[in-house]
């Protein structure tokens, strides 16, 4: 009989559950509960990437239903109720059985950045009656604030993470190589030190990371980072081009993010390639980088708006004379210094404008300060930060200087 390589604390997901019943009684007091369709959002709540999904009632225990993998669910989820489902005709009638009926008239949430049209056509001619209210900002708020389960799991990954980028892999790489070269030993110690092999976007795409060699990052990209890179090809864009060699007295910017046992950390690297020194217009951006990144961090701290840290910033950048570089270089610079970090790299919430609702204790935020800069690259600093009661913690290390390498 096979077992579960790990399952869901009972208690953890009660916990989740709890939460979310309780934020929906405060945000959404007019829906009877949630159904969740994404497979990652019914892995938050009942611990198993289950294809198919979740009924969460304001009141009452969730009920899994499951298309294709049962016997797997079973093994993984804490759940008592977990079903096999093959029609949409057949939620409301499972749902009673377990015990967590649907209502017969009201309103019920769902995932509608993750639900597709012919989703909830379909939900609407199989499940009639009920109006679907949009609850995701529910969902994402729960997640932005991690159990002491999760921040286990993601200080362990920044641990390993720092480790590879600032100790592995300076001794692996050198002046000569290829940015798809740097960007394979670069995994090659990710994958050494337990990474799982994906890191997930909350568009519910994937993402491999960049190692982008002097203008290399300033190429313009499609992913929401400052950090440009050509990558492998059109059609994956991401690592490094086998084409492009980092020579001497060039900047390397290596940005990829770390997963392990589902959480992410994000980190970037910046390297010279030696033995020439440093220039010192890439020593004043770097440095400025380190300086936004440290100040940004001395402001994580619960009740601080995530808008006054992305102000704040911009003056800070602005006053060291890089107004026109900061977060990119020229029309593809972004309008944020960092983002929530978990399940997925880009989380709730941003620093950015408009983000008003203040910062809590259990947050994990990547704070991303970089530099684009004609001619040389884009010299920069990321790391993963903890946000508790006394202030935040960096979990991805605390060597942030621009690494030599010859």
């Amino acid at each position: 009989m096979p077992t579960a390589l790990e399952q869901l604390p009972l208690t953890e997901s009660r916990a989740r559950v709890q939460r979310c019943q309780q934020r929906l009684k405060e945000r959404l007091p007019e829906v009877a509960g949630l159904l969740i369709t994404s497979q990652l959002n019914i892995y938050y709540f009942s611990g198993t990437l289950g294809l198919g999904l979740l009924w969460l009632p304001v009141e009452g225990e969730p009920v899994l239903l499951i298309r294709k993998g049962l016997e797997r669910a079973l093994l993984e989820s804490p759940l008592a109720a977990i079903r096999r489902f093959h029609s949409f005709r057949d939620i409301a009638g499972l749902c009673a059985e377990a015990g967590s009926p649907l209502p017969e008239r009201g309103s019920v949430g769902v995932e509608a950045a993750h639900m597709t049209l012919a989703q909830a056509r379909m939900l609407e001619a199989r499940v009639p009656g009920l109006d679907f209210v949009p609850a995701d900002a529910v969902i994402t708020r729960i997640r932005a604030v991690k159990s002491e389960w999760e921040l286990n799991k993601l200080r362990l990954a920044g641990e390993r993470h720092a480790r590879c980028l600032t100790e592995i892999l300076p001794a692996r790489i050198k002046p000569g190589m290829t940015e798809r070269d740097i960007a394979l030993q670069a995994l090659n110690s990710f994958y050494e030190a337990g990474h799982g092999g994906m890191v997930r976007l909350s568009g519910g795409g994937v993402s491999a990371g960049y190692a982008s060699v002097g203008e290399s990052g300033l190429y313009a990209t499609n992913f929401d980072g400052p950090l440009g890179a050509r990558g492998l090809h059109p059609a994956t864009p991401y690592l490094g081009d086998a084409g492009t060699v980092w020579k001497k007295g060039q900047v390397l910017t290596v940005d990829m993010g770390f997963a392990l046992e589902g959480y992410n950390t994000d980190k970037t690297q910046t390297y010279w390639a030696g033995p020439a020194p440093v220039s010192d217009e890439v020593r004043r951006a770097h440095d400025c980088c380190v300086d936004i990144q440290q100040r940004a961090a001395a402001m994580l701290k619960p009740g601080i708006l995530p808008s006054q840290i992305w102000a704040e910033a911009q003056n800070w950048a602005a006053k060291a004379g890089y107004a026109d570089n900061f977060m990119g270089y020229g029309p593809e610079r972004v309008r944020f210094l960092g983002h929530g970090i978990g399940l997925n790299m880009d989380e709730f919430p941003p620093l950015a404008r408009g983000f008003d609702e203040p910062l809590e204790a259990g947050m994990v935020i990547a704070l991303e300060p970089k530099l684009g800069l004609p001619g040389i690259g884009m010299p920069g600093v990321e790391n993963t930060f903890e946000i508790t009661e006394q202030g935040a913690r960096s979990l991805t290390g605390d060597r942030f200087e621009l690494i030599v390498v010859e």
